[in-house]
């Protein structure tokens, strides 16, 4: 049986007379081995690249013909003409501009109407506009309180004060003829049943007697005005914007207005029938 000899050692090649192949680069197989796995991954993705490609060029081309076909389908978006007859869009409201804040004065009040609703107290002094007014009648009238509703104005002397009544002079000298205004036929004067005439002197309200003249007619005339209580009125000096007749120590007073709520309910009054 033959021997195999043994492959000699490659370092010692002149002993056994081998010599290795210096022709060919170490490592060249597994070179070759990559380059070949390398080739064969580009081709797939290529491959793969086609394929969707022309999956996708089909599904454009279809869903294209369904887009020529229905201009409104899915997948379009479109921008609305604007509308002329003025509906609104679905889901949004219409924009409706806020109300403007009023700077005027409260309207006139007529005593002999019905309850006026409460409205804001003026908040300048500007005097009142007379076109619109309501021209009040002559009658019989006392004016009562709110915040004391069972105090009345009553005048005692030639002062006039904020007081209980009880008799039937007290009751006469409660109740006053409400006439067109002296100075302004648009607002009030009060006379009283003895022929004189409810005025502001030194800012302190004082039956006197008409002297004719123009300063008389002014202090003794007064425009109502809505008050924030209900059915209420305040009264507004007309040589005087902006003041109002107000009880004060249960006295009358024409202080300028106040944004305080004792200052609204000393200023409020309602004109009741006459107590005589």
């Amino acid at each position: 049986m033959p021997r195999s000899k043994s492959r000699p050692p490659q370092d010692q090649p002149w002993e056994s007379g081998w010599t290795p192949n210096t022709t060919r680069i170490p490592g060249t197989r597994r070179l070759y081995l990559a380059g070949a796995l390398a080739i064969a991954t580009v081709a797939t993705c290529v491959t793969a690249i086609v394929l969707t490609d022309k999956h996708t060029d089909e599904r454009s081309k279809t869903r294209d013909g369904a887009a020529a076909a229905d201009p409104t389908g899915p997948g379009l978006i479109s921008y609305a003409t604007p509308s002329t007859s003025g509906a609104t869009t679905p889901g949004k409201k219409r924009d409706t501009p806020s109300a403007p804040t009023p700077t005027t004065p409260p309207a006139r009040h007529d005593p002999t109407s019905a309850s006026p609703p409460a409205a804001d107290p003026p908040k300048s002094p500007t005097p009142p506009a007379s076109s619109s007014a309501a021209k009040p009648q002559s009658s019989w009238r006392s004016v009562r309180s709110v915040n004391y509703p069972d105090r009345y104005w009553h005048v005692n002397g030639s002062y006039v004060g904020l007081d209980r009544i009880s008799s039937a002079s007290a009751r006469q000298d409660a109740t006053f003829t409400l006439v067109k205004g002296l100075a302004n036929a648009s607002c009030y004067s009060f006379a009283t049943t003895d022929g004189t005439y409810l005025r502001h002197r030194d800012f302190v309200l004082r039956a006197e007697r008409d002297d004719g003249s123009s300063l008389f007619k002014q202090d003794a005339t007064f425009c109502a005005r809505t008050s924030t209580m209900s059915g209420a009125i305040m009264l507004e000096s007309v040589n005087y914007p902006g003041r109002f007749l107000r009880h004060k120590d249960f006295s009358l007073r024409l202080e300028s207005y106040q944004y305080s709520g004792l200052y609204r309910s000393d200023s409020a009054f309602r004109l009741v029938g006459g107590l005589a």
